[in-house]
């Protein structure tokens, strides 16, 4: 199941579904609902269940045979880069920092030679692989700065930035504007 589009990334993650569809998807969540206030020993299992057969259904609705295969060498690498890109996200805690950060990082973890990786992603997407890594780290010092209390330090520590002047700058460059900027005041 995790090599379907339902999970990949680029992946289909809304699918149109007629009346009939409609309703038996609506029985089985009636039935996990319902589940949950059982004494059932096994109800967890059960539901877990309940939750495969609602995959399987919606596989059956998009199979993974319309998703275009990988061709090439190159498309498999890409592919299993920008898979452990998104895995890294998000960042839950200022004391687990990012530990990918740069495409030697990434190149090693996966076992091949940074001027192939390099290649493979500028063939298959189009941009470089620090291009895709910067975009990932910029988007989510967005959602960090937008949606945590964390200061900008913490911020900048948790995506990996040895100091919070190199985030700055690099926050600046990439967006035109500094991160304090994306602050959202609570009030």
């Amino acid at each position: 199941m995790l090599h379907s589009p339902l999970f990949k990334i680029g992946g289909t993650p809304i699918l149109r579904i007629d009346k009939e569809q409609k309703k038996l998807i609506a029985d089985i969540f009636k039935k996990m609902i319902a589940e949950q206030d059982t004494s059932y020993v096994y109800k967890d299992e059960l539901i877990r269940n309940y939750i495969s057969l609602i995959i399987h259904e919606a596989l059956k609705l998009h199979p993974s045979e319309n998703s275009p295969p990988q061709k090439n060498a190159a498309a498999r690498v890409t592919s299993v880069f920008l898979e452990l890109l998104e895995r890294q996200f998000p960042i839950e805690s200022a004391d687990h920092p990012l530990e990918l950060r740069t495409a030697q990082d990434y190149a090693k973890q996966l076992s091949v030679h940074i001027t192939y990786l390099n290649s493979a992603v500028k063939e298959v997407t189009g941009k470089p692989t620090s291009t895709h890594i910067a975009e990932r780290i910029i988007s989510e010092a967005k959602a960090l700065l937008q949606h945590t209390d964390w200061n900008i330090a913490e911020i900048a520590y948790a995506l990996g930035f040895e100091y919070p002047t190199y985030f700055n700058n690099f926050f600046k460059k990439k967006t035109g504007y500094i991160p304090k900027s994306v602050r959202v005041v609570h009030l």
